[in-house]
């Protein structure tokens, strides 16, 4: 396993506009776009970092969702760290042989669940 670096942050918060507002308004940081997944039951504001990858403030539109009970569980605070590797497949097969358990393997993103990463969840993000 190569890991590269740290791609993004995802951070869950309860309610997007106080989250955009933190990272903005109190941090500086520049609000680049919004974005609403169904999908995932989620609103997004992300944050370029000019070093590279970016921050991903994430509130729930679902209380089933994801996030939606991880903020109910845990409450607010960093939900993700995805780390850049070179190269998914194989790092997932050598995860694997370690004995490392993974969520989402064959689908569009994997993890490395938290009980595998001292209480993190871990993407695997493709090196662009």
């Amino acid at each position: 396993m190569a890991v590269k670096g740290v791609d993004h942050i995802v951070v869950r918060v309860s309610d997007i506009d106080e989250g955009i507002a933190t990272y903005r308004d109190k941090l500086g940081m520049t609000l680049e776009r919004t974005a609403e997944s169904d999908a995932l039951g989620i609103k997004q504001a992300f944050f370029p970092f000019d070093t590279g990858g970016f921050l991903e403030v994430v509130a729930p539109t679902d209380p089933e969702s994801a996030v939606g009970r991880a903020v109910a569980s845990r409450g607010e605070g960093i939900h993700t760290v995805a780390l850049e590797v070179d190269d998914v497949d194989a790092t997932v097969k050598d995860l694997e042989a370690k004995g490392v358990q993974l969520i989402g393997v064959g689908g569009p993103q994997v993890f490395i669940h938290p009980k595998s990463a001292h209480g993190v969840l871990v993407q695997l993000s493709p090196k662009a």
